[in-house]
């Protein structure tokens, strides 16, 4: 492909969509981002960022005007206390961001689209196992997803599937498993597991208080890719000729009692674990990485240890930051 294709990202100011749109600049791309908002802990480093509330239609014909290739990211999530408390949001609000983004993109003749979909959309009776047989790209059917999340993003995934076969855009769609890493939300109620147990455990550390409270049992298990191989992952599938969708994850099933005893390794302390009642999802999800391999020839690299340890320092950092700044203001 030429390095002079013009890229629009959509979510660009959210952790995936940022660190998407360094990656693509750093392959010689001209990028638009396109968000509701800018990008919370450093600056774009897009060539233009549009804030756009993207359910809109004019503001996605505004967004996709003039660019030959989509990556679609933008989406009402957080981790599964959110997505499990805000169903009719997430329906909604996903709905119209990407029934409008993917039109509009198709009306200002966009040449290829990328749809980043979610390990969400597998059934839930394929996931009631902490020790679940790895999840390959057929098994979405029949579909059962837990979640209204999971609903919308397979629903999405059709009509991308529909759009290349009745209008002949390109479409590419990647099935998210858990991705992490450094600058992305780490607090609040949105954030995922790996950022949740990085704040905790850095708490922990700063406090001197080891109790770290776990949903459940903790014996619920996952797999969790790292973002620089989420990045390099998505434009690898939006750069070859496969339209089907495609897992995007690491095959590595860890419970979340194992990464949190790996973070407060990576800390240097010890750790006291507190289970108690809260939303865990399903009971276990692992990607089966064999089409992955297979297509694009790769699959990625960054162990977890190495992830979470840049991941747990630059929370650490943050947290560092934020009680300086908290001091000095009394």
């Amino acid at each position: 492909m030429s390095n002079q294709t013009k890229i629009l990202v959509t979510g660009a100011g959210g952790f995936i969509g940022h660190h998407l749109v360094t990656y693509l600049k750093e392959q010689g791309y001209w990028v638009r981002g396109a968000d509701i908002k800018e990008p919370e802990y450093e600056a774009t480093r897009a060539d233009e960022f549009e804030i756009l509330d993207l359910r809109r239609w004019d503001a996605c014909l505004q967004a996709t005007r003039g660019v030959d290739h989509v990556y679609a990211l933008a989406a009402d999530m957080g981790g599964m206390g959110f997505i499990s408390a805000n169903h009719a949001r997430i329906l909604y609000n996903n709905g119209l961001i990407n029934f409008h983004t993917i039109e509009a993109a198709r009306v200002n003749g966009a040449s290829r689209y990328l749809y980043t979909s979610s390990a969400c959309i597998y059934p839930e009776y394929l996931q009631t196992d902490a020790q679940v047989t790895a999840l390959k790209e057929e098994d979405a059917y029949p579909a059962q997803p837990q979640d209204a999340y999971g609903w919308e993003k397979l629903m999405t995934e059709r009509i991308c599937l529909h759009y290349r076969e009745e209008y002949k855009i390109e479409t590419r769609i990647v099935r998210f498993h858990n991705i992490f890493g450094p600058l992305g939300t780490w607090q609040g109620g949105r954030e995922k597991a790996p950022a949740a147990m990085c704040r905790k455990v850095a708490n922990a550390k700063l406090t001197g208080n080891p109790i770290i409270e776990i949903w459940g049992d903790g014996e619920q298990t996952r797999s969790f890719c790292y973002i620089d191989d989420c990045v390099e992952g998505i434009h690898k599938l939006m750069c070859s000729s496969y339209h089907e969708p495609l897992n995007l994850g690491q095959d590595r099933l860890v419970t979340i009692n194992q990464l949190a005893d790996m973070v407060a390794e990576i800390a240097g302390i010890r750790i006291r674990k507190k289970h108690i009642p809260g939303p865990q999802g399903v009971r276990g999800r692992n990607s089966d990485n064999t089409r992955l391999r297979a297509v694009l020839g790769w699959e990625p690299q960054i162990s977890l240890e190495d992830g979470l340890s840049r991941t747990y320092n630059w929370i650490e950092t943050q947290m560092r930051s934020a009680k300086k700044g908290l001091t000095a203001a009394a």
